[in-house]
């Protein structure tokens, strides 16, 4: 049986931390609010961009203000998404092997979906054709909606699937979908928090993943 990869985006295939912390910085800068780190943006990645925001601003201000930050974030990422941001080392290589293997493919995110598309588009648009990110349709990770859309789009059983990803959200997700999680260290998330959150089967290169995903089809 071919297996087939379904991928988070940020953390994963790309690394967005800058244009994030960019589009956070300018609505707290709008606002009057203090600016925060790359290291205070980086842990509150993987929830969606709402959960970012939120834990972004300062605790007490109204929800008013809350939700006017968050058009100012929204906005500002929209039109900036693709600034700084860039494929990890090796992904690229990693999903030519991938495409050449003929391993299908998709994305999932809990960025919104007009991001994820436009993304997909900007990077992987020769690799992957399905690509799902948060909207009303369906409840973003952990819940298992997205993943499961993806499978159904692909036509692609639960058995033989893998979900790749960098955080605990993805784990969860992978959990929740019933399919083994392949965690990457090159991400968000560093090896010891990974491992304090059960994680067992790591990818410290994009080449790992071609090797894992080589033995499964030797084996099969």
């Amino acid at each position: 049986m071919t297996p087939n990869i379904i991928f988070d985006l940020d953390g994963t295939l790309l690394d967005t931390l800058q244009d994030l912390r960019n589009a956070v910085n300018f609505a707290l800068e709008q606002h009057g609010l203090p600016l925060r780190s790359p290291e205070e943006v980086r842990r509150n990645l993987g929830n969606g961009i709402r959960f970012l925001v939120e834990h972004s601003v300062p605790e007490g201000i109204s929800d008013e203000q809350l939700n006017s930050v968050f058009e100012a974030f929204r906005g500002y990422y929209l039109q900036h998404c693709q600034d700084c941001t860039q494929p990890y080392d090796g992904i690229m290589e990693m999903l030519e092997a991938l495409y050449e293997m003929e391993i299908p493919m998709a994305i999932v995110s809990n960025k919104t979906d007009p991001a994820v598309q436009e993304l997909r588009q900007q990077f992987f648009s020769r690799y992957i054709d399905v690509a799902i990110g948060e909207s009303p349709e369906v409840r973003r990770k952990p819940y298992p909606d997205t993943v499961l859309k993806a499978m159904k789009m692909l036509d692609i059983p639960q058995e033989g699937t893998y979900y790749v990803g960098d955080s605990e959200v993805d784990m969860q997700t992978a959990a929740a979908a019933g399919l083994p999680c392949l965690s990457v260290l090159w991400g968000f998330r560093d090896r010891d928090f990974l491992e304090a959150q059960g994680a067992s089967c790591f990818m410290e290169h994009p080449r790992d993943v071609v090797a894992f995903v080589k033995d499964l089809v030797g084996k099969s």
